[in-house]
């Protein structure tokens, strides 16, 4: 655990066609090559259109033996043919059982715009400078219920501090360029410090 004066050691990997040097400047962190044992966070970024390389593989199950708290986060969500759920459900295939704490929502013109929390019900737009805050719609409940109770089921077996603790490793839709998601990195950082 780092003071409340520095920032945890990120480290970022992935396949270059998901721009892992992009989420690493906008989280201050640094591309990796390598598991690092001294790493406070591991991110792991995948391009739903590409997948997930070897090399990729390899280094999550390396930081299987430090315990190092891992999120994955899905980058381009507005050009791909795959999409958000397409992303973690390789991740849960070839890493670890994903939580998925947010779901995306899309605009009219089907690009991401909004993310609803599965835990609070509440919805962040993002087509909104800065972004807004709303409770969901009643559609929106019925539409995300499933997936609300499996992420609340697996929060409850895990319990608090399984995130910090290397257990818990949430999957976020992030779109850097229109501040999609980073907030929701920030906050799991956040519990690092």
């Amino acid at each position: 655990m780092k003071t409340q004066a520095s920032r945890p050691t990120i480290a970022v990997y992935g396949h270059a066609s998901a721009d892992p040097a992009a989420v690493a400047e906008a989280v201050s962190g640094q591309c990796g090559v390598s598991a690092n044992p001294e790493t406070d966070c591991a991110i792991f970024v995948i391009n739903p259109a590409t997948g997930i390389d070897q090399a990729t593989i390899d280094i999550w199950q390396s930081l299987d033996e430090f315990q190092t708290p891992r999120m994955v986060v899905v980058t381009h969500l507005a050009d791909s043919t795959s999409d958000f759920d397409d992303a973690v459900m390789l991740a849960n295939r070839v890493f670890d059982q994903m939580a998925t704490p947010y779901l995306v929502l899309h605009d009219e013109a089907g690009l991401p715009c909004a993310l609803i929390s599965l835990e609070t019900m509440r919805i962040i737009d993002y087509s909104t400078v800065p972004a807004s805050d709303s409770a969901c719609e009643p559609e929106h409940e019925t539409l995300v219920q499933e997936f609300r109770d499996e992420y609340l089921e697996i929060i409850h077996s895990m319990g608090t501090g399984s995130f910090a603790a290397g257990l818990l490793f949430p999957a976020i839709p992030l779109w850097i360029e229109k501040g999609v998601g980073l907030d929701v990195v920030e906050k799991y950082l956040a519990q690092l410090i």
